[in-house]
Parts: C-alpha cells; sequence; structure tokens
C-alpha cells in the first residue's frame, strides 16, 4: 500500500510500504477515506534530522473498517469511523476520566512502528475504545469538519475549556492557524462576550471574523501586548487560548491574560522553559492544557456538526489525492493554505 514517510526536513515522500493488518486481537483494520496534514506536521518537516528508516505521518483521519480482531466488540466490518489522533483503550483509569491522551495502554500514530494516517490503510491498537462510529455517508458533504473532530476541532475545544472560557468573557486567541481558528469557533460556543483574534494574514482573518472573532490584533509582541491591553481597559482577557508554541506566542498569551485569569496552552512547545512565570504567578493566572482528548469530545462536539451550528470544517483550503500529500506540506509550510485535506 501507499504511505507518507519522512527522511527528513522538507523530505516528505509518498511510497510503497507493507501492508497494514491486524497484529492483535483488539485490532481494527481501517481503509482511510479522509485525512489531513496538521501544524504539527511541519515541526519536523522544518527540523527533522535526516533518518533511513523515515517516519510514517498522519494522525487525523476518517475511513471504514475492512477487518477486527477476534475481542473488538462494539466497532464493525463496514462502520465508517473517526479516528483521534491519539489511540486509547477506553476503559483504563485516565481513559474514564476523559484523558485518552493518557491512557495507560494507549499512544500515537506513526512514527517508525506504527501506521500513520497519511496512508491507504491503518492498523488501529484498541479499536473499540479508539474509534468512534459515524452515521453519514462516507462522502457526505460534512466530511470536512467532521474530520476536524479528530484533532483541531477538538484541540481548539481544549483550548477553550483549559482557558475557561465561560459566557460574558474575553477571549484572547494566540494563532492564527487551523488550531487558533477552531478555537474562535470554541470561544463563541462557549459563550465568549469578545473575542480578540491575534494574527497577521489576511485570509485568517477572514476566517476568524466568520467564526465569531469581535477584535483583530495583527502586531506582534510588545505591541500586541499593548494592543489587547488597549482593547480590555488596561485588563487583559479571562481567557487566552495560545495555539502555536513558540516562545514569543506563548509570552504574548501569558502576559495577555488578566488578574485572575485562565491560559489554555495546546500548542506543542517549541522549548522547555515557560516564559513570564513570575508575574503570571503574582496575578493568579492559572494555566493549563495539554494534548487535547479528542476521543473525549466527539460526542459533545459532534451534534453541533451534524446540525450546522459550526463549521469547523472551512479551515481546509487545500486539497489533493494522496499522491499530492508534498505538495500539501509545502502549500502550508508556505502559508499558501491553512490546512490541507487528503482525499482518497
Amino acid at each position: 500500500m501507499k504511505a507518507t514517510v519522512m527522511y527528513g526536513a522538507g523530505d516528505v515522500r509518498v511510497e510503497n510500504v507493507p501492508d497494514a493488518q491486524i497484529k492483535e486481537s483488539t485490532d481494527a483494520l481501517v481503509v482511510v477515506t479522509r485525512a489531513a496534514i496538521c501544524g504539527s506536521d511541519l515541526w519536523p518537516f522544518k527540523g527533522m534530522k535526516p533518518s533511513d528508516v523515515g517516519n510514517r505521518m498522519g494522525h487525523e483521519f476518517i475511513g471504514i473498517v475492512e477487518a477486527v480482531g477476534k475481542d473488538v466488540r462494539k466497532i464493525k466490518v463496514g462502520d465508517l469511523v473517526a479516528a483521534p489522533f491519539a489511540w486509547s483503550d477506553g476503559t483504563c483509569e485516565f481513559c474514564q476520566e476523559g484523558l485518552h491522551t493518557s491512557c495507560l495502554h494507549g499512544g500515537f500514530w506513526g512514527g517508525t512502528k506504527l501506521d500513520g494516517g497519511q496512508g491507504e490503510a491503518v492498523r488501529v491498537p484498541q479499536a473499540d475504545g479508539t474509534l468512534y462510529p459515524l452515521s453519514v455517508g462516507r462522502d457526505d458533504s460534512l466530511m470536512p469538519s467532521l474530520l476536524t473532530l479528530t484533532d483541531v476541532m477538538a484541540t481548539g475545544h481544549h483550548a477553550a475549556i483549559s482557558a475557561k472560557v465561560g459566557p460574558g468573557k474575553i477571549a484572547a486567541v494566540v494563532g492564527g492557524g487551523a488550531v487558533g481558528l477552531c478555537g474562535v469557533i470554541a470561544a463563541k460556543r462557549l459563550g465568549a462576550e469578545q473575542i480578540i483574534f491575534l494574527d497577521r494574514h489576511a485570509d485568517r482573518i477572514a476566517l476568524a471574523k466568520e467564526f465569531g472573532a469581535t477584535d483583530i490584533v495583527s502586531e506582534r509582541g510588545d505591541a500586541a501586548i499593548e494592543r489587547v491591553l488597549a482593547l480590555t481597559n488596561g485588563l487583559g482577557a479571562h481567557s487566552v487560548l495560545e495555539c502555536v508554541g513558540y516562545e514569543e506566542s506563548t509570552r504574548t498569551a501569558m502576559s495577555i491574560a488578566r488578574a485572575g485569569g485562565a491560559v489554555g496552552r495546546v500548542g506543542v512547545p517549541q522549548d522547555e522553559r515557560m516564559p513570564v512565570a513570575m508575574p503570571t504567578f503574582f496575578r493568579n493566572v492559572t494555566i493549563a492544557g495539554g494534548p487535547a482528548p479528542a476521543r473525549a469530545y466527539i460526542e459533545e462536539l459532534l451534534p453541533d456538526v451534524l446540525e450546522g451550528r459550526i463549521e469547523p470544517g472551512r479551515v481546509f483550503d487545500w486539497a489533493g489525492g494522496l499522491d499530492q500529500v508534498p505538495d500539501g506540506y509545502r502549500a502550508m509550510d508556505d502559508r499558501k493554505a491553512i490546512k490541507a485535506i487528503i482525499e482518497f
């Protein structure tokens, strides 16, 4: 079968690999119908050291179940299923608490030992706990929005939850990628009265406004901080969604949170140290977040997608087949696309 393999910075290829197959009794074999390229896939695309083996890529996908192991009870052959970006058993202590990304028997797609979502098929470990059946056809018009539930919409929602967004609050979203845009959707959905969107790209700003952003801050660094404070009577935002992970974006997020406010961090940190530690301490700012437990959020967000109340699939502005995946990476890296969808 064909799959995407990354061998180093800028070196992503689609090539023949061994067919995905069931290995454990709790596995399912899923034939992929839709997949995506994630902003986090760009980190290795920018800086991965050369590898002779290569890493299988992709962690956002929807597909049809072709086979199941003998101990799979809930997932059936023929089901159309969404696969969150982390696989999990659904039964361990952390899964029961809704924190599937910390599953005691789970893990993440791709690398050198597991299939990735950017391929024709995937072996899904812990199928009953991981996969979420969808009650639509494989080519339903909602497919792009449903695909976002496997990662970016769930992650934007996690940022908003971690930042304690609620009715009447001021929310600020740092970062205009797909996660940040979904964070705008999440903040509006949770009742934020004012949503400040920090980004400088016209296409992302336009979409953010359509999603519910009330104010735009295109400055960076200290100028961005000053602008947000000016928009909030000098107090800062109640809820800040950090959706990038760079030191500068994190510093901005920490600096614009008001006293007693909260920062939801979902951008993968690119630095081990947290900036602005002392000021946030003395302002009693809550700092939370991490990888989103997408499997826990699908059930909550799915009705809003099915009934058209939210349209996160609009973050996809590039589409191509599996052989065009390297072009999708380049388009996203060059900021010519917000997010790429792969259609099989």
